[in-house]
């Protein structure tokens, strides 16, 4: 399996959830090697796409500096995980990705009308060598060894509409697209009610996101799973994994994961070469491995 880039340049526009304000997506793409750009057209700067570049993970996943970041990425780069894109320019006049329907799909719809295009340099994974961990009370993330691509979630929330759920997911394309893409993020209707009043969130409803208030689900057509929550935190750990600039060969495990256990996860992952290391699928010599991109 070789490195892949899109075949032609695509644009969208969709609305900011923080800001609310009309943003316009173009992807472009980039030669082998050059890895996964964020590029600010209204500020020209690049932003390349590593762990040393998150400045914040509080309500998002957000790379850049104080004067010049790109907010909300992880619902996008969970797709670009999925579709196995090593090389891409994402050009954005605005401070944060357009939220489309809160979930990945309309992003792998985008990847898809793009086409997706072969580089003739072997395609790269991290494999994972040693179990990784960060834990915080009972909430935890983490990477084990493991011959397969792997997601293990699990969450627990005092609500009558979520409470514990659990689920685990072998990764292939097709089983993405099925199972994990069409998850929506969600949020409580108190919470969104405070943030609009900080100027945040105004971007935000039930078109882009389950709305919750204290017994149940807002949305009137209701959730697309029935477990959609748990399903949106692997999601958004797939996409948090990407910020790695890789698609990583091994198991993630977690309770009650977060932005922010995730980015501390990829950091303590790259922080010592005894965790990992850089592998050609050639190296890896399974054709399952190219199958699951297919």
């Amino acid at each position: 399996m070789f490195q892949r880039t899109i075949a032609k340049p695509t644009e969208v526009v969709g609305i900011g959830l923080h800001k609310g304000e009309s943003i316009r997506l173009r992807i472009e793409p980039l030669d082998a090697d050059s890895g996964i750009i964020f590029y600010r057209s209204d500020l020209g700067r690049s932003i390349p796409l590593s762990p040393s570049a998150v400045i914040d993970t509080r309500m998002a996943t957000v790379i850049g500096a104080p004067d010049g970041y790109i907010s909300t990425i992880e619902h996008f780069l969970s797709a670009l995980y999925a579709h196995g894109i090593d090389n891409l320019r994402i050009v954005l006049e605005g401070n944060e990705m357009p939220i489309m329907d809160g979930s990945a799909v309309s992003f792998c719809l985008l990847l898809q009308e793009a086409g997706i295009r072969t580089l003739e340099r072997p395609k790269r994974f991290l494999k994972i060598r040693q179990p990784v961990e960060i834990r915080e009370g009972e909430k935890f993330v983490r990477l084990e060894p493991s011959e397969e691509i792997s997601f293990d979630f699990e969450i627990d929330f005092d609500h009558p509409a979520i409470g514990r759920q659990r689920f685990a997911f072998d990764f292939t394309l097709s089983s993405y697209m099925e199972e994990i893409a069409r998850a929506r993020t969600f949020g409580f209707a108190k919470d969104i009610q405070y943030l609009q009043s900080q100027n945040l969130a105004l971007g935000a409803s039930l078109k882009n996101a389950i709305g919750l208030d204290e017994h149940k689900v807002l949305n009137p057509e209701g959730l697309r799973y029935s477990d959609e929550f748990v399903r949106h935190k692997i999601l958004d750990a797939m996409g948090d994994m990407m910020v790695t600039g890789h698609n990583l060969l091994g198991r993630y495990r977690s309770f009650a994961g977060s932005h922010d256990l995730n980015h501390r996860l990829t950091e303590k992952l790259l922080a010592d070469v005894a965790n990992y290391e850089v592998v050609a699928l050639e190296q890896i010599r399974s054709p399952q491995y190219e199958r699951c991109f297919a």
